[in-house]
C-alpha cells in the first residue's frame, strides 16, 4: 500500500491528486506552474505534499503525469529547427495543405506559416509506387548532399515524408540509416513511423509537428525521471496521453506527439468519471484554466474522438480526445481598441505575472481581476494558499478599461465577464450544431480553477438547466490521470475492396496489427493483466474522396465475414448522411486497433445523503446585472451531502470558487458533487 499521485501542469496552476491507497482518502493541492523552469513545479509540489501531509517521496507508488512541455513548444514557435526531405515534385506539401480557409465565416482569416518552411524543405530523387513497389531508390550520393543542405539550413533534426512510405516504409528508412550513419547525432523521423497514414499532408504535418517537440519533450523527460529518482520516487513515472490513457515515460521519449493535448484529455476522463457516477447520461465538461475553455460532449461517461485536432494552428492526425478549446481562460485579458470596443483574449497573463489582483506584477486586467472587481473572488485564498486576491489592484487595472468604454469599474467587470461568456457561447452553440444536437438535453459540467465561476453563466446563455461541480473541480485534470488506463493507437493501410476475395488479406492485415497493439502493451508497456481491443475501419464507398470511421467486430474479420463488414458500414453511412447505397461497392481504406490495459483504480463510495437546508455565515455584496446583490458565502467543506441552499452564493474552496447566480438551487449529492439547477422559467 502507498500512494498514487497524478499531477497535470496547466498555464497557471500545477494540480496534484494523491490518492491513499489504504485509506481511500483523497488530497489535492495546487502550485504555481514554472513555465521558465518547467518540472520544477512538480519538485515543489513533492516538497508541499511531504510538508502538508506528511507523505515521503519514498512511499509514491504511482505517479502519473501530464505536461504542457510539447504544446507549448509548438504555439510559442520554439521546437526544434527542422528540416524536411520530401519526395522529388512534392516540395510544396505543407505550403498547399487542404486549401482550406482556417475560419469559412472570416474572409480575412488566414492559414499559418508552413510549420517547416519552403526553404528548408528538400527534395530527394526517390519514388515508391502505391503498390508499394520501389520505382527509383534513393542514392547514397544523393543523400549526403540533401544532408549538406540541412546542416547548412542548421537543422537540429530532419523529418522524412516520403511518397506512399505508408503501403511501403522502405525508403524512409534506408534514408534514415544512411543519416544515422553519416551524423549519429543529427535525430531523424520517419512519417510512417509516426502515423502511417495514406494522405501526404497528414502524414506530413504530424510528423512534422512530432519532430519539432520529440528533442524537448525527450529532455525533459529524461530530467523529470532523474529528480524523480532523486527525491526517492520509486515507480518509474506514467504520462497521459492525448487519447485519454496513459504509457510509460521511457515510451513518451520516443512517441511525444501522443502526449501534447495530454492535459486537456486528463480533463475530460475525470469528467467522464464523475458524470457516472452522478447518474448524468449526457455531459458537457467545461475545463477552465487560466489560458483557454476545453470543452467536450461526453455521453454514457465517453468522450468522443477524432483525428485532425489542432496544437496551436495546425493539425495533428492521431487520435485524440475531442476537445474544442476557447481562448477565453481565467487569466485571459481583456482590453479596449482604438475604435472603443471591448475585447476578450484570446492573450493571456498566464502564470508570471498573472492576473493583477494575484499580486503577481501583472498590469492587465483579466476575467480574474473582473470577478474580483464584482465580488465573486476575494474572500478567500485562492490555490491552496498560494495566492491572495488584491481588489484593490484588481480595481486598477479594471479603470482604464472603464474610462476607454465611459462606464464604472463594476459595470465593466461585468461587461468582461459577459463578453466571455458571448465567446463561449457562439464557439459551444457551433460544437451543438456539428452534433445535430440540443443543449438542453446535457448537463454542464464546470472545473478547473475558473469553471465554476462561468459555468452557471454559461449554461443559462446556452438553457441548460444542470450544473455539475466535482468535489474537486481545480484538479480534476490531475485525477483523470490516476483514472486513464493504458492505452494506444494502431493503423495499417489496406486499401482492398470488402468482398469473399479479399477477406483473407483483411485478415492477415488485422493479424499483424493486433499483434503489434499487444507487443506494445505486454512488451514495451510491461503489463501483465488483460487487454482490452477494439477494431475499426475507415470505409467509404469506391470513388469517394472520404472516409468514415466504423466499427467492426474482430469475429467478423477472423470468420470472413464480409456481409457484417458491409451491412456496418451502409448502416453508419446512413446513420450520418441520411442515406445509404447498398449497391454500391464498400471500400477498406485503413484498419484500426485500439488496445487498452486495465490500471488499479481510485475507488470512492457513496455517502449517505441526509436532506437539510443550509444557511450562509455570512453574505458578500457582489455586482450582477449592473446592481448590488447580497450573496450567501458557503465554505465548500461545510456543504455535506444532502446540503440544500438557494443563489446568489458564493462557494469558496481550496482549489476554485463556484458561482451560482440568483434564479439556482444547489444541492450536494452523495458523492460530494455540487448539482447547481436552474429555476424554470415560467
Amino acid at each position: 500500500m502507498g500512494y498514487r499521485i497524478g499531477v497535470d501542469i496547466g498555464g497557471t496552476f500545477t494540480d496534484f491528486c494523491v490518492f491513499d491507497e489504504a485509506s481511500f482518502g483523497l488530497h489535492t493541492l495546487k502550485v504555481l506552474s514554472r513555465p521558465d523552469a518547467p518540472g520544477a513545479e512538480v519538485l515543489q509540489g513533492l516538497d508541499e505534499i511531504e510538508r502538508r501531509f506528511g507523505i515521503s517521496p519514498r512511499e509514491v507508488s504511482y505517479f502519473t503525469h501530464g505536461s504542457t512541455v510539447g504544446v507549448n513548444s509548438v504555439i510559442q514557435g520554439t521546437g526544434a529547427r527542422l528540416c524536411l526531405f520530401v519526395t522529388e515534385g512534392f516540395r510544396d506539401v505543407l505550403e498547399l495543405a487542404r486549401l482550406k480557409i482556417p475560419d469559412p465565416y472570416d474572409l480575412f482569416s488566414r492559414r499559418p506559416p508552413p510549420l517547416v518552411p519552403r526553404d528548408r524543405v528538400i527534395p530527394l530523387r526517390e519514388r515508391m509506387n502505391a503498390d508499394g513497389k520501389a520505382e527509383t531508390v534513393p542514392e547514397e550520393d544523393a543523400i549526403a548532399a540533401a544532408l549538406a543542405q540541412a546542416e547548412a539550413a542548421g537543422a537540429e533534426g530532419i523529418v522524412l515524408a516520403f511518397l506512399h512510405s505508408y503501403t511501403n516504409p522502405a525508403h524512409e528508412r534506408l534514408v534514415k540509416q544512411a543519416l544515422n550513419r553519416m551524423r549519429p547525432e543529427l535525430p531523424v523521423f520517419c512519417s510512417a513511423d509516426v502515423w502511417p497514414i495514406v494522405r501526404e499532408y497528414e502524414r506530413t504535418i504530424t510528423a512534422c509537428i512530432h519532430g519539432a517537440v520529440q528533442p524537448r519533450v525527450s529532455h525533459y523527460i529524461g530530467r523529470l525521471e532523474a529528480a524523480l529518482r532523486e527525491r526517492g520516487v520509486g515507480p518509474a513515472p506514467m504520462i497521459t496521453k492525448s487519447n485519454g490513457g496513459v504509457m510509460t515515460a521511457a515510451a513518451g521519449k520516443e512517441r511525444s506527439i501522443e502526449m501534447l493535448l495530454s492535459g486537456t484529455a486528463a480533463g475530460v476522463i475525470g469528467a467522464g468519471f464523475v458524470a457516472e457516477r452522478a447518474g448524468f447520461p449526457r455531459v458537457m465538461s467545461l475545463d477552465i484554466g487560466g489560458t483557454s475553455a476545453d470543452v467536450a460532449l461526453l455521453r454514457d461517461g465517453m468522450p468522443d474522438f477524432r483525428s485532425g485536432e489542432l496544437v496551436g494552428r495546425y493539425p495533428i492526425y492521431l487520435p485524440t480526445v475531442s476537445v474544442s478549446s476557447i481562448g477565453a481562460g481565467g487569466g485571459s485579458i481583456a482590453s479596449v481598441d482604438s475604435l472603443g470596443v471591448l475585447r476578450v483574449g484570446p492573450e493571456s497573463a498566464g502564470s508570471k505575472p498573472g492576473p493583477a489582483c494575484y499580486g503577481s506584477g501583472g498590469e492587465r486586467a483579466t476575467i480574474t481581476d473582473a470577478f474580483a472587481v464584482t465580488g465573486v473572488l476575494g474572500a478567500a485564498e485562492l490555490g491552496y494558499g498560494a495566492v491572495n486576491v488584491d481588489r484593490a489592484k484588481a480595481l486598477a487595472v479594471v479603470e482604464p478599461l472603464a474610462r476607454g468604454l465611459a462606464r464604472n469599474p463594476a459595470a465593466t467587470a461585468e461587461a468582461v465577464i459577459d463578453l466571455a461568456v458571448a465567446n463561449m457561447y457562439r464557439e459551444v452553440s457551433r460544437l451543438f450544431s456539428q452534433v445535430g444536437e440540443e443543449p438542453s438535453g446535457y448537463a454542464l459540467l464546470a472545473f478547473g480553477g475558473a469553471g465554476p465561476m462561468l459555468g452557471c453563466l454559461l449554461a443559462e446563455a446556452m438553457g441548460m438547466e444542470t450544473v455539475i461541480v466535482p468535489e474537486t473541480p481545480g484538479v480534476l485534470a490531475a485525477l483523470g490521470g490516476l483514472l486513464a488506463d493504458l492505452r494506444s493507437d494502431f493503423v495499417r493501410v489496406v486499401f482492398l475492396d470488402v468482398d469473399a476475395t479479399t477477406m483473407p488479406a483483411i485478415g492477415q492485415a488485422l493479424a499483424g496489427l493486433v499483434g503489434e497493439a499487444r507487443n506494445w502493451l505486454h512488451g514495451s508497456q510491461g503489463h501483465e493483466g488483460e487487454a482490452t481491443l477494439t477494431v475499426s475501419g475507415d470505409m467509404r464507398y469506391r470513388g469517394q474522396s472520404y472516409e468514415i470511421e466504423t466499427p467492426i467486430a474482430e469475429s467478423w474479420i477472423t470468420e470472413g465475414n464480409d456481409k457484417a463488414i458491409i451491412d456496418a458500414f451502409h448502416a453508419r453511412h446512413a446513420e450520418i448522411y441520411g442515406h445509404a447505397d447498398e449497391k454500391a461497392q464498400v471500400q477498406l481504406v485503413a484498419l484500426r486497433v485500439v488496445i487498452a490495459g486495465k490500471t488499479p483504480k481510485p475507488s470512492f463510495s457513496e455517502r449517505i445523503v441526509a436532506a437539510t437546508d443550509v444557511a450562509p455565515q455570512e453574505t458578500v455584496t457582489v455586482s450582477h446585472r449592473g446592481s448590488e446583490i447580497a450573496a450567501g458565502l458557503f465554505r465548500r467543506r461545510d456543504l455535506k451531502p444532502g446540503s440544500r441552499f438557494a443563489g446568489p452564493a458564493v462557494i469558496i474552496q481550496d482549489d476554485t470558487t463556484t458561482w451560482a447566480p440568483p434564479g439556482f438551487t444547489g444541492k450536494v449529492d452523495g458523492y460530494g458533487n455540487l448539482i447547481l439547477s436552474r429555476a424554470q422559467m415560467s
